[in-house]
């Protein structure tokens, strides 16, 4: 019998005001899930503000990747596929 080998995906999101990662098992399990939100700074204008939104994700995403790895107990070497956001909105 085969052993079979565990998939980790990391999976960023980051299209409109909240910069999030997750580390997903089998693409089942979710092993971590941190979102850093922008919420309360587009409050002050009223809504999505789409430069400042852009500029939060780039100072954000590293840390939020970090922070899921290390939540999740793996590293980049261990990650299987990576998934992304790819524009805003539903299908």
């Amino acid at each position: 019998m085969s052993e079979s080998k565990e998939i980790n995906i990391l999976a960023i999101e980051s299209s409109c005001d909240e910069t999030a990662a997750a580390v997903v098992r089998n693409g089942r399990e979710v092993r971590s899930n941190i979102i850093s939100s922008q919420i309360d700074l587009h409050k002050l204008y009223g809504g999505v503000v789409p430069e400042i939104a852009s500029r939060k994700h780039i100072e954000k995403i590293n840390q939020v990747i970090k922070e899921a790895l290390s939540e999740a107990g793996t590293t980049l070497d261990e990650i299987d596929a990576i998934g992304v956001t790819y524009g805003p909105g539903g299908l």
